[in-house]
C-alpha cells in the first residue's frame, strides 16, 4: 500500500489539533481528528467513555477507527494523545502514511 496520509502524533497539548487543521487546510486534505470522530461515535466524551467501559475498550474502538481510515482518501489526521500506546497503532500508523511527532516547546 502505498503511503498517503499525514498523521500528527503527539503527547496531549502538543498543538496536534491546530496545526493539524491550519496544515490540512493549506495542503488541500481533508482533516480527521481521531478523537473528535471517536465522541461523534460513542455518542459522549472520552472521559464519560472511559469511566463507563474502561481505557481497554476505549483503546479497543481507537485502533478499529484507525483500520477504518486506511483505506480513505489522502488525509491529514490528528490522533489522540494515547494513539501511541499500542504497538498494533504504531504499526498501522507507519503502513498508512508519514507520521510526524509534534513536541510542545
Amino acid at each position: 500500500m502505498p503511503k498517503k496520509h499525514l498523521i500528527l502524533i503527539g503527547f496531549m497539548g502538543s498543538g496536534k489539533t491546530t496545526v493539524g487543521e491550519r496544515l490540512a487546510s493549506s495542503l488541500s486534505l481533508p482533516w480527521v481528528d481521531t478523537d473528535k470522530c471517536l465522541e461523534q461515535k460513542l455518542g459522549c466524551s472520552i472521559a464519560d467513555y472511559f469511566k463507563t467501559h474502561g481505557e481497554q475498550a476505549f483503546r479497543d474502538r481507537e485502533t478499529a477507527l484507525l483500520k477504518t481510515l486506511l483505506d480513505k482518501e489522502p488525509s491529514l489526521i490528528t490522533t489522540g494523545g494515547g494513539m501511541v500506546l499500542r504497538e498494533e497503532n504504531r504499526k498501522l500508523m507507519l503502513t498508512m502514511g508519514w507520521v510526524v511527532y509534534l513536541h510542545p516547546e
